[in-house]
């Protein structure tokens, strides 16, 4: 059976890879990038029946309307991979204050899946790209408070997602599916490249592992849960992922987060 499938940053790396592989399986898939030209090129590309959403997931404003988007020309999303991140750029800081890799890599993803969930399908999945690199959060940087590197806003933005995830997960017993992927460290994508200056390794890893959460069965019952591609299985994510009063105060980060940005 075919699925609608969303993927967010789609237009290179890891997201249109795939992209490719499941479209060429004949999935329809919606693919969200920030450049209406890179997105163009994205969907020759991917070819098979494909829309695309254009989106600056840096601003609050451009991810409500994204969401309003789908809905509109959707009545059903099968699965929702929030695979855009963020870890260099030359400004970090958003026109509303944030911090860019909070933005991107955490509350963006957080707003425009609840925004969607109307629309996924009960048995359906939400894929959030996590990473190894995981850190405690100050939860003063993620309301752009206070300045943060860009090694340790990217790891606690990949936790912070983690977290919400697993906190999604106990809201939805009845699905959809919430579920945390480190696609594999070092990939070979523009945020490898352009962060560390090497190449990278095989983005096939990545886009496998993404194609094997989002369908096959062995991810039907992970909702909650992270899997490490490094290490090929589920396993924990970082401490303060464990500890109630930390996840409780980046979860109450995120809600005032989204409460200033309207």
């Amino acid at each position: 059976m075919t699925k609608t499938i969303l993927i967010t940053g789609a237009t290179d790396g890891i997201g249109l890879l795939t992209a490719q592989n499941l479209a060429a399986e004949g999935h329809t898939i919606l693919l969200h990038g920030r450049s209406a030209e890179k997105l163009a090129a994205a969907a020759k590309k991917v070819g098979g029946t494909t829309k695309t959403y254009t989106a600056d997931l840096s601003r609050m404003a451009d991810v409500q309307a994204l969401a309003a988007d789908i809905r509109k020309n959707h009545d059903q999303l099968d699965v929702v991979i929030n695979n855009a991140g963020v870890l260099k750029a030359p400004n970090t800081v958003t026109r509303d204050g944030f911090d860019l890799r909070f933005m991107v890599n955490t509350i963006a993803p957080y707003v425009l899946t609840r925004a969607l969930l109307p629309i996924i399908a009960k048995d359906g999945r939400i894929v959030n790209l996590s990473s190894a690199a995981q850190a405690p959060i100050d939860v003063a940087a993620l309301l752009g408070r206070k300045p943060v590197g860009d090694s340790a806003a990217y790891a606690q933005s990949k936790l912070a997602i983690t977290i919400w995830t697993q906190e999604l997960a106990k809201e939805l017993p009845d699905g959809p599916a919430v579920i945390a992927v480190n696609p594999g460290s070092l990939l070979a994508s523009k945020m490898v490249k352009e962060g560390y200056g090497i190449a990278g390794n095989d983005l096939s890893i990545g886009a496998s592992i993404l194609r094997e959460a989002a369908l096959r069965a062995s991810f039907a019952n992970a909702t909650g849960k992270y899997f490490d591609n490094d290490s090929q299985r589920f396993t924990q994510p970082h401490p303060a992922a464990m500890d109630s009063g930390h996840v409780m105060s980046v979860m109450q980060g995120i809600t005032d987060a989204i409460a200033e940005l309207g």
